[in-house]
């Protein structure tokens, strides 16, 4: 069944795209496997996409999971960076080995690659001014934050209202941790984010961030590894399911490459047919060069063409050319052209010789 492959920078929404996916086409009764950089490292790390040994081990066992999971029966959903073209390109080629098709769903995070995410709610109390901090602090409690740590954040009210009293501006610091995190009225999540599943907590740094931003490389519809594509700005922007089903069920899978395909049977038969059509045809040529003049047609035993004489062959040449003729062959047996063999070989010594 097809791969979908998500690309796209930390915090611009793909795994919570991949979870509105992943819902629609469950709710049609499709299956669908989604991997990821969790599932396979165990937990979602960061810091390996700053490690270059470390993330080339990810990208293969990512590569692996997609390869092993690809079948005629689920759909598989790749929710990571993908950010080298390289291996998108890797991909490509797991997916017309499988004879499946293939999309790329782009996510870009609005206001460019440098734009601060926003908390989600935060706008739903028009009354409640709050802005937000994602910048850790550097120490805590006079100890610096150890890695994977959960990220304070510095939420700042100014003459807001809650409850019917006024509140002057006082600063309040809620800690939230990585899991069961308190919800307060300035952090309450949305419906529509509360369904996904596999919303990432990890925490990129700033220099991470900046990093991946310089190395990354979009995909351009122009290459037939990042096609069919669609890019989705921001979370307000529609999920085109229409035309990700399209793509997936209608499309054909690209083309196999010749050289990876299974030859077709052949009848135990034919390799001893055609190297006796072939003795056969430089018999007679040899045979009847003894009497030809320039310019004669010669007419070849098991042959309804001709061959026009031009100059004497050598019986090394000859034989040169029935070896390749026999080779070639080989690699396109075919039983229905064993009445025609004679006729191949003839057409193939006359473009040959001359």
């Amino acid at each position: 069944m097809p791969l979908v492959v998500f690309c796209g920078l930390p915090y611009s929404g793909k795994s919570r795209r991949v979870e509105e996916l992943r819902v629609a086409l469950a709710a049609e009764g499709r299956g669908v496997y989604v991997v990821d950089d969790a599932a396979v490292l165990g937990a979602e790390d960061p810091t390996v996409y700053g490690d270059s040994a470390r993330e080339k081990a990810l990208r293969g066992a990512l590569r692996a999971s997609v390869e092993r999971h690809l079948s005629r029966h689920d759909v598989v959903i790749l929710d990571s960076l993908n950010y080298i073209k390289g291996f998108r390109y890797e991909l490509y080629c797991l997916s017309r080995a499988a004879r499946t098709p293939l999309c790329l769903v782009y996510c870009v995070r609005p206001g460019g690659p440098n734009a601060v995410p926003e908390v989600a709610g935060a706008n739903d109390n028009p009354g409640l001014n709050v802005s937000v901090s994602w910048r850790p602090r550097a120490e805590k409690d006079g100890r610096p934050l150890a890695a994977g740590s959960s990220v304070p954040r510095e939420l700042h009210t100014a003459g807001s209202t809650v409850n019917g009293s006024a509140q002057a501006d006082v600063p309040q610091e809620l800690e939230l941790e990585e899991t069961g995190a308190t919800e307060s009225p300035a952090l309450v999540t949305p419906e529509s984010e509360k369904s996904a599943k596999h919303v990432s907590s990890a925490f990129y740094s700033p220099e991470l961030l900046e990093a991946l931003t310089l190395r990354f490389e979009a995909p351009d519809s122009r290459n037939r590894w990042d096609r069919p594509l669609f890019t989705l700005v921001g979370l307000e922007e529609p999920l085109p399911l229409a035309e990700i089903r399209s793509a997936l069920f209608e499309n054909r899978a690209p083309p196999p490459h010749q050289s990876t395909q299974s030859q077709p049977l052949a009848s135990g038969s034919f390799l001893h047919q055609l190297d006796q059509v072939t003795s056969q045809v430089l018999a007679g040529l040899m045979e009847a060069q003894k009497s030809a003049l320039p310019g004669d047609l010669l007419t070849l035993p098991g042959t309804t063409e001709r061959l026009r004489f031009t100059r004497p062959f050598t019986m090394a040449e000859l034989s040169r050319l029935r070896r390749q003729f026999i080779s070639y062959t080989k690699m396109h047996p075919n039983n229905e052209n064993l009445p025609q063999l004679a006729n191949m070989f003839l057409q193939y010594l006359s473009q040959s010789l001359h």
